[in-house]
């Protein structure tokens, strides 16, 4: 289902419902992941239906100057945003005042202090097929910073692009890149110390 074609739009802006409930159906679960990378699995719930709901009564004034894809994205994060600021807390996307989690591998030069590991186990899909790294994984993510971990489930999990991204968030591209490349290079820690010792 392309829920950016045109007639597609046009039957969501004349209130039709079940195109409505294509587009839940269609984007549900990804909109879900996108909250879950900001709230506990319960406040995402709940952002996600306000978000729909929010959706429902405001798509018929979509004028498409984004993708409507990204468009339900930002109501989400909004919604996200929302609930965080009610809990009292806030999401930092400034990661200047973050240390890059690779720099005690690099030499002041920026030469390797250390190099890579070897992965073996016949590359790094048979390692990731291992549910203890798995599990590992999760609980990285967890741990990361939710900016972080926003970034990296919206660019690397759902494939949005950089403009995209920065717009959403309202952060430059340098702040995109910067967030997303600690985001990866946790997660690389994480598989490389992995791989060495087989603990997370």
């Amino acid at each position: 289902m392309d829920i950016e074609a045109p007639d597609f739009l046009a039957r969501l802006q004349q209130g039709d419902n079940a195109a409505f409930a294509e587009l839940v159906q269609h984007q549900h679960h990804r909109l879900l992941a996108t909250a879950r990378s900001m709230l506990s699995h319960a406040d995402a719930e709940e952002a996600v239906q306000d978000a729909w709901i929010a959706i429902h009564r405001a798509i018929g004034e979509f004028e498409g100057r984004s993708q409507l894809r990204t468009w339900l994205t930002r109501i989400v994060i909004n919604q996200a945003r929302m609930m965080l600021r009610k809990q009292g807390r806030e999401i930092q996307f400034d990661p200047s005042s973050e240390e890059d989690p690779l720099a005690h591998r690099f030499r002041e030069g920026g030469h390797w202090q250390d190099g890579p590991r070897h992965w073996d186990l016949d590359g790094p899909d048979a390692l990731l097929t291992r549910d203890e790294l798995r599990q590992c994984m999760a609980k990285c993510l967890e741990r990361m910073p939710e900016s972080q971990r926003l970034v990296l489930e919206l660019r690397d999990l759902q494939g949005m692009d950089f403009d995209a991204i920065c717009n959403m968030l309202d952060v430059s591209a340098s702040n995109v890149r910067v967030l997303l490349h600690r985001a990866r290079a946790r997660l690389f820690e994480l598989v490389d110390h992995f791989q060495e010792t087989g603990e997370c």
